[in-house]
């Protein structure tokens, strides 16, 4: 019987043949989750010869890695900010560039006079975003919406499972369509499908065949949705409100130019860590 040290070399080994990114750090992170610790707590445990059932279950996971899914969908969670989500193919799987678009919501809501502000995630998809502002700010009113049901009932599972089910609503709902008040919204925030459509055929098979399409697909220029959704924002915004968008790379001076288009102000487009254009944000005077 080999030990958990020697299962984890050659599982590492073999995720390298496969191909598969950060090989050595997949297979810990799976032996983590069979022993129940953190990563960072696995050498003292490595010694430890495995009942066959672990065996068998880390040669699943092993496999499932090496034929292109995902680790997070292999784990069936993953880590965002201060919350541990839920993760399936039901909805993308959170990352850390979206966690600096929730600290920019943050900033803004810090300064922000209304008391309990109305805060809207368009395309919710886990609830990453609405969660994490939910978890994060003292008060408000959060709303999470999807086109996606099956996104919807991924989210309220990770809402209850992080004890904010009675803080944060979840809604089935095709952008901003049924908001026919205008005026009742302080906070929009949205990670919308931005890629353009024919970069999508040529994305990292293990997004390509794993992530929904529909959440990745912005049609030709990877601007539709933000064309609809600024549109949309005019009309629902108060005064004084803003609109936060995660935006792909490139695509900055487009965002600044329907922005202003639309008549909005305090317009800012901000890069991520690696350089690139990824926030785009701006107040309805």
């Amino acid at each position: 019987m080999h030990a958990w040290r020697d299962i984890l070399r050659l599982s590492a080994e073999y995720l390298v043949q496969k191909g598969v990114p950060d090989a050595q750090v997949a297979a810990e992170l799976l032996v983590a989750r069979l022993l129940k610790c953190g990563r960072g707590f696995l050498s003292p445990r490595l010694g430890e010869t495995p009942d066959p059932k672990y065996v068998e279950a880390m040669r699943r996971g092993i496999a499932r890695l090496g034929a292109g899914e995902p680790i997070q969908y292999v784990l069936g969670e993953w880590d965002f900010r201060s919350l541990t989500l839920k993760c399936d193919r039901r909805a993308l799987i959170p990352r850390p560039e979206t966690e600096e678009l929730v600290t920019r919501v943050l900033a803004f809501a810090k300064g922000y006079a209304v008391p309990r502000p109305f805060v809207v995630d368009v395309g919710t998809g886990s609830g990453c975003i609405v969660l994490s502002l939910a978890k994060e700010m003292s008060d408000g009113v959060f709303l999470g919406i999807d086109i996606s049901a099956d996104a919807v009932s991924l989210a309220q599972e990770n809402a209850a499972r992080c004890g904010l089910a009675d803080r944060v609503n979840f809604a089935v709902a095709d952008g901003l369509d049924d908001f026919d008040e205008p005026g009742m919204v302080d906070i929009l925030v949205s990670n919308p499908p931005y890629i353009p459509t024919a970069e999508c055929a040529v994305l990292d098979p293990r997004i390509r065949n794993w992530e929904p399409m529909n959440a990745l697909d912005g049609g030709a220029a990877g601007l539709d949705f933000y064309e609809r959704l600024i549109g949309d924002a005019i009309n629902i915004l108060k005064p004084g409100g803003a609109a936060f968008f995660e935006i792909g790379d490139g695509q900055g001076e487009a965002l600044r130019k329907l922005f202003f288009d639309a008549g909005f102000e305090d317009i800012r487009i901000e890069k991520d860590y690696a350089g690139h254009d990824r926030y785009a944000f701006a107040v309805l005077p």
